[in-house]
């Protein structure tokens, strides 16, 4: 059995305990963490739109100014990455496998998904309600997509049930 545990900041510690929970021993547990490609890009078109502007021609910025910064951004992301991975198999206790990937998160978990046989990942919307806002984009997207069992945990307790939507009206006779 093969088990797919979606590590997000924030909400990983709950789906690391679902995991040890339900998976049974023996099975194949991978943490998969996703980067988006967004603040390296950012970082990269900030620096590309400076390139030019306030030198003076055979003068050359302070040491380390030159360097593209979203070089340095892509090796920070990828550090914290390892270190979340480092600190949830930590708490899983079991043996397992860590994998990062970078792109579209929901678009990443989907595919590391086929093949598998349960994939756990938390709510990650408005957490106060019951009810489909609870639920961000990237996340809805995993659920409605996934090509396996999914296992959708809340981070922390539900919140009770008077906070469930109510009915929709009745039809018109």
């Amino acid at each position: 059995m093969t088990v797919i545990v979606w590590i997000v900041e924030g909400t990983w510690p709950a789906c690391v305990d679902a995991a040890r929970d339900h998976a049974p021993e023996g099975a194949e547990i991978v943490l998969l963490h996703t980067s988006g490609p967004e603040a390296p890009a950012a970082a990269h078109g900030a620096y590309a739109g400076l390139l030019g502007r306030g030198h003076r021609r055979g003068h050359h910025p302070p040491e380390g100014w030159g360097n593209d910064p979203g070089s340095r951004v892509e090796d920070l992301a990828a550090a914290s990455a390892d270190a979340l991975l480092r600190t949830a198999a930590d708490r899983l206790a079991r043996p397992c496998t860590r994998r990062e990937r970078t792109g579209r998160p929901e678009r990443a978990v989907v595919a590391a998904a086929d093949g598998a046989d349960l994939l756990i990942l938390a709510r990650d919307g408005d957490r106060s309600h019951l009810g489909p806002h609870s639920l961000g984009p990237a996340s809805r997207f995993v659920v409605d997509h996934a090509p396996c069992p999914v296992l959708l945990v809340w981070p922390e307790p539900a919140p009770d049930l008077d906070t469930l939507p109510p009915p929709p009206p009745p039809e018109p006779a």
